[in-house]
């Protein structure tokens, strides 16, 4: 197993900080975004896994990955208005660490910057390298255009 670090590029949301860390630090307001279309194209990058079972809560989501095994993560650390730190946990071969950072720039206005610590192995880190290189961009990206309320 190795720790690799992924990180996005900074992106920059038009809310206010606090709002933005009150949505994206409660797992019930994604959920609507993983439904069964988002789940899909998130398959379609990987066929070989499938996102089954997903259910969520304020603090934590859980899903099955078909070949893989149950996954969960679980919001471990709020810092307010700052940053929100998720780990993994469940049956999968990998571990994860991941931060959401963000940073005021004006009062409607806040940037955001993901990083990502996963430790796997070496196969799956030729399965999924270079897409998580892609993907916590892509995941910067949606974060990024959430309509925040």
């Amino acid at each position: 197993m190795s720790i690799n670090k992924y990180i996005s590029d900074v992106k920059h949301i038009d809310h206010n900080q606090q709002i933005v860390f009150d949505y994206l630090s409660n797992f019930e307001n994604l959920s609507e975004y993983l439904n069964p279309e988002i789940i899909e194209k998130i398959t379609k990058q990987v066929p070989q896994i499938k996102i089954t079972d997903f259910e969520s809560d304020r603090d934590s989501c859980r899903f099955n990955l078909t070949g893989l095994g149950l996954a969960e993560v679980k919001i471990v650390e709020r810092e307010p208005f700052k940053t929100i730190k998720v780990e993994s946990s469940g049956s999968l071969p990998l571990s994860m660490v991941f931060w959401i950072q963000l940073l005021p720039v004006t009062a409607f206005r806040t940037k955001m910057r993901l990083t990502l610590h996963a430790d796997f192995s070496t196969m799956l880190k030729m399965l999924l390298g270079d897409k998580l290189n892609d993907g916590i961009n892509q995941l910067a990206d949606k974060l990024a255009n959430l309509p925040y309320k």
